[in-house]
């Protein structure tokens, strides 16, 4: 029974699993409205970039990557964190106009520190056995096919190397006008379970916005 439910598990993992939540990227035009958004004045406020950083532990000289970087909202917090002298930031995204914004805004802001990775829905294409940390912020939902994507992160991750997700609650509340309830995959104990099957061991977990959203933190096994 066991060996037959992680056959079911695996199969699930392999197809194409976030199709409603990616409704709202296939094009351009909507791509411009989702950056307006990872832009609003008040992010900050409801994000707490701040707190992540904190929680991430990260340490200067660490070499961390945001997959999923968007227009690269976290960034200028990320390459802070590392130091510019030692430290290094990759950011991955899998669309070329997320990351000529995410490229504007490093440049902007002079974050020498910051390269710039495209990945594909299937893997983040991060350089093997380099990476401290993974952040995923709000895009693990977004994951087409997670079995894939997680097995690029654990190759790309150091030894006791970690990762990071943050991301909604399956829940009425979590979301605007219970928009969860259909964008987001699964909640938050299935998510776990699914990241250990991926050898990923669970380190911490935490509500980040009380309601909306956890934070996890996870070692490569």
């Amino acid at each position: 029974m066991r060996f037959l439910a992680a056959l079911v598990m695996a199969g699930a993992l392999s197809a194409q699993v976030a199709s409603q939540a990616n409704q709202g990227y296939k094009t351009e035009e909507q791509r411009k409205q989702v950056a307006a958004g990872l832009s609003a004045e008040n992010r900050d406020e409801r994000q707490k970039p701040k707190e992540l950083i904190e929680a991430m532990g990260i340490q200067r000289g660490m070499t961390v990557a945001d997959v999923g970087t968007g227009i690269g909202y976290m960034l200028p917090f990320l390459s802070r964190a590392v130091g510019p002298k030692r430290g290094r930031v990759i950011a991955e995204d899998i669309f070329d106009d997320f990351l000529a914004g995410a490229k504007q805004r490093a440049e902007n802001q002079h974050l020498e520190n910051v390269t710039f990775v495209k990945g594909t829905d299937k893997d983040p294409m991060l350089p093997a056995g380099e990476v401290d940390e993974v952040l995923v912020l709000d895009v693990y939902h977004h994951f087409d096919y997670p079995a894939d994507m997680l097995a690029g992160i654990h190759q790309a991750l150091k030894p006791g190397g970690k990762l990071v997700i943050v991301d909604y609650y399956k829940r009425p509340n979590a979301m605007p006008d219970g928009r969860a309830m259909k964008h987001i995959r699964a909640d938050v104990d299935d998510v776990i379970k699914e990241l250990e099957t991926n050898h990923f061991r669970l380190v911490s977990q935490r509500e980040h916005v009380p309601g909306s959203q956890y934070l996890l933190i996870l070692e490569k096994n």
